[in-house]
């Protein structure tokens, strides 16, 4: 007789064990037919799923009910049509043997070993997709069914799949007594794949699918073992869902940070520097230098300490910290003392020897600093600390260095050398809400000035089951309120997510929507009680005892490289002006305009405007069109007749036409307030409806 809690708190009970479609339909013959899936405590399941104990029961539709696609029906619609999809392929090449087959955030794949002489190419995709078409007009139900480990065994043995036979074993391994079938239709009679699910009930719930892409992999991602096929895919709910999320797809394209970064000149990448090690042209490095003096003093207004720490620290700062061995994968190798190695050398010690001492964390030297925590709490602990001291504010831009696998290396959104606008905080107990606040009004300051305005904030706290967290519940119960209560008086869409916390305290992620709907993990917030129990730090309280402080870790940008990649795609390249690299270019008719083009030039230039003036031989509208590809926010065209009334004819980037002539020194003026104001007031602002500078 299980009782079934829904989402809003009521109870349902039922008399005999119940499917999650039936608990639907209980509750309304709307939600039913809307159905697609359900989450039972909280795991993604079947319609069909039987409910034989109490449990938490979410029904999953296609939207949510703020009108989003809802990213757990996504996920099934997805796994299906891996499915279908991979039916239909051994269609059009039979021969073709399954490997798996995934659902993504954004769509699927399938890895698939094809025949030596009959490859899968683009060209089949058309053949696919219409077998493919046939199979959701059918509209099969997805039927599970389950064998014992053994008689699944004998049943794949008899198909002859060693892929297949191999994801079992490992199935097994992993604990299952059970391996578990779905049939595309009738078991035994149509389609089936060896699959753990869930899935939608029917291919007919499918609305729209598209086939991306191929790419190679290899066997269990090791490049010594077989070489297989990525078949990457699509699907939604609705062709319009599909066409938009093509859309994005081919405007991602446009303002891919990589293409326009090399277009733009904002950053270089060289095999003989290192991969993943960013290179900061000089136009870049206005961008980013303009970030770090403008959050500079924003930090300043609010009390925080500029400080300045070295690359490397020894390895036993690591240690305490607890960032090695444990994390040694994602970090650079050790940097070995000369003595250690001499000493080790003279010992005999063979290299697979050392290897062991390295993974082990026993070797003597340095270490490029994966983090800039240790640093800063070794800048706090170098004085005797008073209650009244507290808060201590300390911030760095400091670099940080990570391995990261070649293959996972992207741009400036995934690299091994980046700099963090970190800081960190040593506060009393009594002041941790004070001091959350305070570092989320920054980050949204931080984003709002950027017109990063769509975000919302998300919550990471303990999960009460776990033994995983340290400090008291007592403690956490402060700080997980705290940040919640700092969280809500943001204005933004706030979620909780138990379980997501770190094991030393809570966290606060943004998530930044840009322009074309993408979600980026950008500013965070952390409250920290561990490290400052590892390194023993303490304050004196007015009781005159010690007592320990509370470290909060923040960065509104995160990593600068990762951020500005953002912006760049963002932006599309086009940068508000007081941001942008070049911010004037001025463009004289001819020669003859060109004394009076300089004289524009050192006006902008006095005045702190970043400008240049084009006195190449090309025609002015060739002039225009390079300043447009440039994405120079003011093109500034200048002729015999501007000369003599003092006067500039102002183009805005974006705009086909000219936005008017306008006196030198209110468009100065005009510039200098745009740039200083971050773009509050404007040029456009202030030329007058006819044309002319008011």
């Amino acid at each position: 007789m299980p009782r079934i809690t829904l989402p809003d708190g009521s109870v349902k009970e039922f008399d005999a064990p119940v499917t999650a479609l039936a608990v639907a339909e209980s509750i309304g013959s709307r939600l039913a037919q809307a159905a697609v899936g359900a989450k039972v405590d909280g795991e993604l399941a079947d319609l069909s799923t039987t409910l034989t104990k109490d449990c938490a029961l979410a029904i999953v539709t296609p939207k949510t009910r703020d009108g989003e696609a809802d990213p757990d029906a996504l996920m099934l619609v997805r796994h299906s049509c891996a499915h279908v999809m991979a039916e239909a392929i051994e269609r059009v090449v039979p021969g073709a043997q399954l490997v798996y087959g995934p659902a993504l955030e954004t769509g699927f794949y399938y890895d698939i070993a094809f025949p030596e002489d009959r490859h899968l190419k683009e060209g089949d995709f058309e053949a696919i997709e219409k077998e493919m078409a046939k199979i959701v007009k059918e509209d099969r139900a997805f039927t599970r069914y389950e064998l014992e480990y053994g008689e699944g065994i004998r049943k794949l043995d008899g198909e002859g799949s060693k892929y297949k036979i191999d994801n079992a074993h490992r199935a097994h391994e992993a604990g299952s007594l059970s391996l578990t079938w779905y049939a595309t239709g009738e078991p035994g009679k149509d389609w089936e794949d060896l699959c753990r699910g869930p899935h939608v009930p029917n291919t007919g719930r499918i609305g729209a699918f598209k086939i991306m892409s191929l790419a190679s992999s290899y066997w269990h991602g090791d490049e010594n073992s077989d070489r297989l096929t990525r078949v990457y895919g699509t699907a939604f709910f609705n062709k319009k869902d599909l066409n938009e999320h093509l859309t994005r797809l081919e405007e991602a394209k446009k303002r891919d940070h990589r293409v326009l970064g090399k277009q733009l000149q904002l950053f270089h990448f060289d095999e003989a520097v290192g991969q993943g090690l960013v290179l900061w042209t000089p136009r870049g490095s206005i961008i980013r230098k303009e970030l770090q003096d403008w959050i500079g003093t924003e930090l300043r207004k609010m009390g925080y300490s500029d400080v300045f720490c070295p690359h490397i620290g020894k390895l036993e700062l690591y240690k305490t910290s607890g960032h090695f061995p444990y994390y040694s994968d994602s970090q650079f190798t050790p940097v070995m003392d000369r003595e250690f190695i001499h000493r080790v050398a003279d010992e005999g010690c063979s290299c697979s020897e050392l290897s062991n001492q390295i993974s082990m964390g026993q070797v003597e030297g340095y270490l490029l600093k994966p983090m800039n925590c240790p640093h800063h709490i070794k800048i706090f602990d170098s004085q005797p600390r008073s209650y009244r001291d507290l808060p201590v504010r300390l911030s760095e831009f400091g670099t940080v260095y990570r391995w990261e696998q070649s293959g996972e290396l992207n741009g400036m959104t995934r690299v091994r050398s980046f700099t963090v606008d970190d800081a960190h905080l040593f506060c009393r107990e009594d002041q941790i809400g004070d001091e959350v606040r305070g570092c989320l009004r920054l980050v949204k300051l931080a984003f709002e000035t950027l017109g990063l305005t769509d975000f919302r904030v998300r919550v990471g706290l303990r999960d009460p089951d776990s033994a995983k967290y340290v400090g008291t519940a007592e403690v956490w119960d402060k700080a997980e309120r705290a940040c919640l209560d700092a969280a809500a008086e943001l204005g933004a869409k706030v979620s909780e997510e138990p379980g997501e916390a770190a094991f030393y305290g809570p966290k606060i992620d943004f998530i930044v929507r840009d322009v074309i709907g993408r979600e980026w993990q950008l500013g965070t917030v952390q409250v920290d009680y561990n490290l400052p129990e590892r390194f023993d730090l303490w304050y004196t309280g007015a009781d005159n005892t010690k007592h320990r402080p509370v470290m909060i870790h923040r960065a509104p940008f995160g990593s600068m490289e990762r951020f500005i990649a953002v912006l760049i795609e963002h932006f599309a390249g086009a940068f508000p002006t007081w941001l942008s690299p070049e911010q004037v270019r001025v463009l004289p008719i001819s020669e003859k305009s060109s004394a009076y083009a300089d004289e524009v030039h050192a006006a902008l230039m006095a005045a702190g405007v970043r400008a240049s003036v084009d006195h190449s031989n090309e025609r002015v509208q060739a002039k225009i069109k390079h300043g447009a590809e440039w994405k120079i926010p003011y093109l500034l065209v200048v002729g015999p007749r501007d000369a003599e009334g003092g006067v500039v004819s102002v183009r805005a980037f974006g705009e086909e036409k000219d936005l008017g002539a306008m006196p030198l020194g209110d468009f100065v003026a005009a510039i200098a307030d745009e740039i200083s104001s971050k773009g509050e007031t404007n040029v456009r602002a202030r030329m007058s409806p006819a044309g002319a500078g008011t």
